[in-house]
């Protein structure tokens, strides 16, 4: 009888059977991180664009901030001298002197006056290096002289004459006919010194009787700003342009200037002509985008082609008080970001095609290394079922093939053994890159935040300096005026005592003595002369008040610990920002309850700490200014907006200083983050963030005390500051 043998299938390769899937696996995960990693790198572009856009943005914002109110406050200082009298227009020679002492200190081009009668005076540096004064007349011709000065200001020679009559002039007639400070329109002129495009800033100027005697004025160059916007970081690669709502370029990145030159003179450009191809591309999509330059009231964001290349456009309106209205455009190309990751993906998938032939290898190699054990297994077992008993028989058949599987298991044990220790290790490097982001993120925020202190530091340390040049120059004056007025009141009373005594002994004059003492009314002046004297000696001491309170906040930059009043910074703080409490038209006044308790000299850094008290009385006024919003007079008459001030001893070693306001109040979602840096709920513009995040600071780590807030919706907000009282306080209560 023979045995019939089953007829055996074909069946698969093991070796292809271990291969295929490995590889279809490898092939799966290596197209997908492909994938993954070009997709986040378009992501990553996007976001990075914007927020580089969005930080040079702030930049260019600032700096038009800062540079542009120079003009203005300088104006403002000027006019309140010749105000006063402590600038004499008359005195053509010692003003224009004045002029050129400012000129060294601010980066303008023009600072002088032009009065009514046609005179004016004023210094000039059209090139930054080189200041002139022109001194003009008011009867034409040749009324304008300019001199040449030295080292110490003085007038040493003319250089010029020529005709000039300013009465025409918009920077002097601007002023006069808004009656009030205003800016001039954009003028060009090609200087001695090279191009000039420049805005002249102009506010009316009276006299004591506050009649009008002219314009004060100051110029600033605009070119300046082109050489400011090509230092940012975002010109390497983009464009940043400056324009009025006309279209006319003010200022750009490019090395093509903002203007050109025909027949010999200059004319500013338009955005969309400008020599730049992009800059002028960008402008006309933006304005066929926005049907026109003066549709745009907020900031834009739009993306715009250019010779294939795709680009990332921000508009920004930017405005100030004094009626300048400009577009801030920034633009940035995708592929100033993507040529990085471009490459990176490139890496990448060579990497993992790479990682992918490296892979199928180790399979064909690991299938071989598998396959040939149980291929001499499967020898010697049909060897056995062939029925070679020796075979079979031969123990050593079954031993090699347990010592196999043992050996398999002990290498699967091994392996198993390396997979944990390197989850293990994997588990561990995770950790570590978690610890070192958050440290990174930490670190980024305390940088921003202390990048935001440095601002905020020297604008009040520039503002202190101010204040203290101001409060010094008013003091010697007003003492002056003050120290007078006891003997001008003591003569006074002495002249009248004589007169009454003239009276006595010749109680009938001669006529024309009748006639003259009828004419200047002898017995009211008698009577009111004093009082006018008296009226003069408070207001010379209610200036002293203010001048001592200027004095007291500009200690601002002081860097030493010293023992202060505490109620002294505060008055002062109030004192200064007492025009925001006053009545005003549309609200009565906001009423300050001070509630002060006898405290020690507390020792501190009393600059700061005026800068603390500054920043939650001004918040506690912006949240009452809010409350009032859509209220009638009457309605806030019967309900008035009110600042309570609190001080109190605790203990021995600290005092405490409560600021409380019966605003609309500070809901508790928003509470907890009240001292957070760059968190603000006021409007873009008005607020940056940082003031009560630098307070927290300044209380808790200059200090070594605490800043509490405590609020209850419809109720108002209070602020709790306790410090200690010495520095080795600290430490307890």
């Amino acid at each position: 009888m023979k045995i019939r043998h089953s007829k055996q299938k074909r069946g698969i390769s093991l070796q292809l059977v271990l291969i295929i899937p490995f590889v279809l696996q490898v092939f799966g995960i290596v197209s997908l991180v492909g994938y993954l990693s070009f997709r986040n790198g378009q992501k990553a572009v996007n976001d990075l664009a914007n927020q580089l856009i969005d930080r040079n943005s702030d930049l260019v914002d600032q700096h038009l901030n800062a540079y542009l109110s120079i003009p203005q406050k300088l104006t403002e200082i000027n006019a309140n001298a010749i105000q006063l009298g402590l600038l004499d227009v008359g005195d053509r020679e010692t003003a224009g002197k004045y002029f050129w002492q400012q000129m060294q200190a601010y980066n303008l081009t023009f600072i002088g006056y032009g009065l009514t009668t046609g005179a004016g005076v004023g210094a000039i540096s059209y090139d930054g290096k080189t200041t002139v004064v022109d001194d003009w007349g008011p009867k034409l011709p040749n009324n304008d002289r300019t001199y040449a000065i030295n080292a110490q200001g003085d007038r040493t020679h003319i250089i010029r004459t020529y005709d000039y009559n300013h009465l025409t002039e918009s920077w002097y007639r601007g002023p006069l006919d808004a009656n009030k400070p205003t800016w001039s329109d954009i003028y060009v002129w090609d200087s001695p010194y090279g191009p000039y495009i420049a805005a002249s800033a102009g506010r009316p100027i009276y006299d004591s009787q506050h009649r009008i005697m002219g314009v004060v004025d100051a110029d600033i160059h605009l070119l300046k700003l082109s050489d400011f916007l090509r230092q940012l970081e975002v010109s390497r690669s983009g464009q940043v342009f400056i324009m009025e709502r006309n279209g006319m370029l003010i200022a750009n990145s490019s090395t093509q200037q903002p203007f050109s030159i025909v027949n010999g003179k200059l004319q500013r450009l338009q955005a969309i002509e400008s020599p730049n191809s992009e800059v002028q591309s960008i402008a006309k999509q933006v304005q066929q985008t926005f049907n026109g330059f003066q549709s745009i009231t907020e900031s834009q964001r739009l993306e715009v082609n250019w010779q294939g290349n795709r680009y990332f456009v921000h508009v920004t309106p930017w405005r100030d008080a004094y009626g300048l209205d400009w577009l801030v455009v920034v633009s940035v190309p995708e592929h100033a970001f993507m040529a990085q990751i471009d490459a990176n993906t490139r890496t990448t998938v060579l990497l993992c095609l790479g990682a992918l032939a490296i892979a199928c290898l180790l399979g064909i190699l690991t299938a071989r290394l598998i396959v040939r054990p149980i291929l001499r297994l499967n020898q010697a077992s049909k060897a056995m079922a062939s029925g070679n008993l020796e075979q079979f028989a031969v123990s050593s058949g079954i031993r090699e093939l347990n010592g196999l599987a043992n050996s398999f298991n002990h290498m699967a044990g091994q392996i198993r053994e390396s997979f944990l220790a390197l989850e293990d290790s994997n588990e561990q490097l995770e950790a570590r890159v978690e610890q070192r982001t958050v440290e990174l993120q930490d670190a980024l925020t305390e940088l921003r935040r202390t990048q935001a202190q440095v601002i905020q530091s020297e604008k009040m340390s520039s503002l202190g300096q101010l204040v203290a040049g101001v409060a010094h120059e008013i003091n010697n004056p007003v003492n002056f005026i003050h120290g007078n007025l006891s003997h001008a009141q003591e003569y006074t009373q002495q002249l009248l005592e004589f007169v009454q005594l003239c009276k006595q002994h010749y109680p009938n004059p001669k006529v024309e003595i009748q006639e003259a003492a009828t004419d200047i009314d002898l017995e009211f002046l008698q009577d009111d002369l004093p009082k006018v004297l008296s009226s003069m000696q408070v207001g010379t001491n209610r200036i002293r008040q203010i001048v001592l309170s200027l004095r007291n906040f500009s200690r601002m930059d002081e860097a030493e610990i010293k023992p202060v009043d505490i109620h002294e910074g505060l008055n002062s703080t109030l004192l200064i920002l007492q025009h925001r409490l006053k009545a005003k038209q549309e609200r009565p006044e906001i009423e300050v309850v001070k509630d002060y308790d006898r405290l020690p000299p507390v020792e501190c850094y009393a600059g700061q700490l005026n800068q603390v008290f500054m920043n939650v009385l001004t918040n506690a006024i912006d949240a009452l200014e809010e409350s009032f919003a859509g209220r009638t007079f009457q309605d806030i008459q019967a309900n008035p907006g009110r600042l309570t001030i609190r001080t109190s001893a605790i203990g021995k070693q600290w005092v405490q200083i409560a600021i409380a306001d019966n605003g609309p109040g500070i809901p508790p979602a928003i509470q907890q983050q009240v001292f957070n840096p760059f968190f603000t709920t006021k409007p873009v513009g008005k607020g940056t963030g940082m003031g009560m995040s630098i307070s927290y600071q300044i209380i808790t780590e200059k200090h070594g005390g605490k800043l509490d807030c405590f609020s209850r919706m419809g109720e108002g907000t209070e602020f709790v500051i306790q410090i200690p009282i010495a520095p080795s306080n600290q430490n307890g209560q």
